[in-house]
């Protein structure tokens, strides 16, 4: 007996047969709140023998999707959803430009047409695939990238395409994009659920800061005072430890000569050749003390900008660093760090400035800076868990210096380590009430010995070193030595610096077994 193509009605929804065979369920959903026409949804089960039984189940699906609000409400594509998005979306003009560009460049060609509803895991998976693929979307194709649009002279510039796939930092972008639009969807009611929650979440970033050596350091210095102007702006960098932008923003009337403070309130942005002042990245003001000589070098050079503007003195809203003699218009942040690069790359070195940000950080923090404090003069929110993650293995590195001062200022004790790892008496040093300030020294270094800061085998510093450090003379540097061989702890030889024994041998009362270098390296 022949099916009947009429739509069976049911209390809600419809099954009605196709030509081929097959079920299509269809459940009223409302009207569509972009295209105002009745919306459906539908899905079609092949024919078979347990094809009416299996729409059964399917009506049932969509019923209890539409009551628990979870299915779309709409047919509109994500290039519609993104339409309206952008036209609400209130963000800082570069990050609404790096979100258009991720959206012209990748959201649209590959998801713009595809209906919310019909947005899933698979897909997903399989547009992040492509973007980590080949960020050109290729397809596996054999093409030549040519240096510029329409008819030209190809040159070396113009080469075969190689396939090379987006970054981390640009794909959380586009998430941000896509999963920003979905909320927004989701809150109008054109959707139940946010599908593009539905993508896999990307590795947290991991900052890797890079900062100049100390030897780098002094030659961008040095290299950068050939221009007082670039000088000046490079020093401050390294002294503030200030993004680009905000020391461009700096004017004389955000500088305290009396207290020393450096007020930091804004920023320059950049897009293209436009350039604007805007709040700062944290949307806060913060003030950074000063150094006597960074103050005196810009006092110098306040004088030296009024006289080269054939002014008594700089107005007190002029840009500290300008190209106008009195300081009435600000530098462009991407020009400054264009000449840092090309800086560098004569010295030859790949750097950019921001790594000035970076130095200025580790150096508080191998100086035992407080965390808080770094994170404040940084501009860190947080309260400093921006500052910790990012330079985690400075701080870890502050720490490990940390532990061994502190066991070289613990009181003495009267066993130590053995070459061997095992547990010895040691004779002590005397320390009177009235020590004498080579017993001091002796004392400082007995401690270092004891708890293992200094190892058998390690060389002490030099007498030198040990007279320099401790504001005495040579003579009693080298008394300090002398009472730690008699101790038992050090040997010395002549014209050799003096060196940590076996505390198991000094306990023993045997002559001093020194456990050389070529020993301890297994010869």
């Amino acid at each position: 007996m022949a099916t009947s193509s009429k739509p069976k009605r049911r209390s809600r929804g419809m099954i009605e047969t196709l030509p081929s065979g097959s079920l299509r369920v269809r459940i009223k959903a409302g009207i569509d709140p972009v295209t105002k026409k009745e919306h459906h949804l539908t899905e079609v089960v092949p024919a078979g023998p347990d094809a009416a039984a299996e729409a059964e189940k399917v009506r049932t699906k969509l019923l209890n999707q539409l009551d628990e609000r979870r299915a779309s409400k709409t047919r509109a594509t994500v290039n519609q959803l993104l339409d309206k998005h952008f036209e609400l979306l209130k963000v800082e003009p570069k990050t609404m430009e790096g979100y258009q560009s991720v959206t012209r460049n990748h959201i649209r060609p590959l998801l713009g047409e595809q209906q919310l509803g019909k947005i899933d895991g698979h897909i997903l998976d399989s547009f992040y695939s492509v973007l980590r693929t080949c960020r050109a979307h290729c397809g596996g194709r054999k093409f030549v990238e040519h240096r510029k649009q329409g008819e030209h002279q190809c040159t070396d510039k113009c080469r075969p395409h190689v396939c090379k796939g987006l970054g981390d930092g640009s794909l959380r972008k586009i998430q941000a994009v896509l999963s920003g639009a979905g909320k927004r969807a989701k809150r109008w009611g054109w959707i139940g659920v946010n599908p593009f929650d539905l993508a896999e979440p990307l590795p947290g970033a991991q900052s890797n800061p890079q900062p100049p050596s100390l030897e780098q350091a002094a030659r961008i210095a040095t290299e950068a005072w050939q221009d007082l102007d670039w000088g000046m702006l490079i020093w401050l960098a390294f002294i503030t430890g200030a993004r680009r932008g905000e020391l461009c923003a700096l004017a004389w009337d955000r500088l305290d000569f009396s207290t020393r403070v450096l007020t930091i309130r804004s920023s320059i942005a950049q897009s293209g050749a436009k350039t604007w002042e805007k709040e700062t990245k944290t949307h806060q003001q913060r003030r950074i003390s000063l150094d006597e000589r960074t103050v005196a070098l810009l006092r110098s050079y306040r004088e030296h900008c009024a006289e080269r503007a054939g002014l008594k003195t700089m107005p007190a809203a002029a840009r500290i660093f300008s190209l106008k003699p009195d300081g009435s218009t600000w530098l462009k942040p991407d020009s400054v760090s264009q000449r840092y690069a090309r800086m560098c790359a004569r010295l030859g070195w790949d750097m950019n400035i921001h790594q000035l940000r970076h130095y200025s950080a580790t150096e508080l923090i191998a100086a035992g800076t407080d965390i808080r404090t770094v994170a404040g003069r940084l501009g860190h929110g947080g309260g400093g868990t921006t500052t910790l993650r990012v330079y985690s293995a400075w701080v870890a590195e502050a720490d490990d210096r940390a532990s061994g001062t502190l066991a070289g200022r613990l009181p003495d004790l009267p066993v130590a380590l053995s070459a061997q790892g095992k547990l010895a008496p040691v004779a002590l040093v005397a320390a009177p009430e009235d020590e004498s300030p080579y017993k001091r020294i002796a004392k400082d270094l007995q401690g270092a010995i004891v708890s293992g800061v200094l190892a058998p085998g390690q060389q002490l510093p030099t007498v030198v070193d040990l007279a320099k450090r401790y504001e005495v003379s040579f003579g009693t540097a080298q008394r300090a030595i002398a009472q730690l061989r008699a101790a038992g702890l050090v040997s010395v030889s002549r014209g050799k610096r003096a060196v940590v024994v076996d505390p198991a041998a000094a306990a023993d009362g045997e002559p001093a077994k020194v456990v050389g270098l070529r020993e301890r390296r297994g010869k």
